[in-house]
């Protein structure tokens, strides 16, 4: 089976400086995680435990520290690599006069798909994520949950082979979590490879095959679906265990 994500004992340390003086502090730490194609694997961790810092890591915006990140086998600075993520952040956020069409195009530029195949790719993404209906009004009209669909439309519009949520549930109500879920059960039986990460223990046990524990920018346990159905208290249970 083929890896999709790899970091290799990567560290990132922070270095801040104020008054003539260097302070240092480490988002991860010498983190070791192999990630293959077709899984969903969710990343669990207190706030402050190195997800956002693993997740620049992957996407690019940051650079380790010491140790290697891989991306479907390559560096994740390249272009190529990143035409082939996609990213629904935890706040997205477009133009409130812009339309989900115009903002989907923009995204759709930026990772290359063609001028002519943009129009039929926009309005069928749009539909699958409940949007299709408001393609045409102005974003700064949405609610929340609005917002997060237009999010998760830009992230998959391009047919990406990973996809990187974090928290992808936030703002939504409980009809749309469940199709949401769907959706993304969808993603996995194309074979796409999710990474996820939520504070919805719940939602982590529905969508991943396995969850990774951040503690302290350390990964300290990697637990798979069959030890939490397993473990009388679930996933909820070995977590806190875990960081306690």
């Amino acid at each position: 089976m083929n890896t999709v994500l790899e970091l290799r004992r990567v560290t990132k340390t922070y270095s801040r400086s104020h008054l003539g003086r260097t302070a240092y502090s480490r988002g991860i730490v010498e983190l070791d995680l192999t990630v293959p194609e077709g899984e969903s694997f969710g990343l669990l961790g207190l706030n402050g435990s190195g997800k956002t810092t693993t997740f620049k890591l992957v996407l690019g915006l940051l650079r380790p520290t010491s140790g290697e990140v891989r991306v479907l086998g390559r560096s994740p600075h390249e272009s190529a690599t990143l035409a082939q993520v996609g990213f629904l952040p935890e706040l997205p956020y477009f133009y409130p006069f812009l339309t989900p069409c115009e903002a989907l195009g923009f995204y759709g530029r930026l990772s290359g798909l063609k001028e002519e195949e943009l129009p039929e790719r926009i309005a069928r993404t749009l539909e699958v994520v409940g949007l299709g209906a408001h393609a045409e009004r102005r974003m700064g009209e949405f609610s929340k949950g609005m917002v997060q669909r237009v999010g998760l439309a830009q992230a998959v519009l391009h047919d990406p082979r990973l996809v990187i949520l974090d928290e992808p549930v936030s703002g939504l109500d409980p009809l749309a979590i469940t199709e949401f879920r769907e959706f993304l059960g969808g993603l996995r039986g194309r074979g796409k490879t999710l990474v996820v990460s939520s504070h919805s223990i719940s939602e982590l046990e529905k969508l991943c095959d396995r969850v990774g524990i951040l503690k302290e920018g350390r990964l300290v346990r990697t637990i798979a679906q069959k030890e939490w159905e397993a473990a009388g208290a679930g996933l909820e249970g070995l977590f806190v265990e875990t960081v306690r």
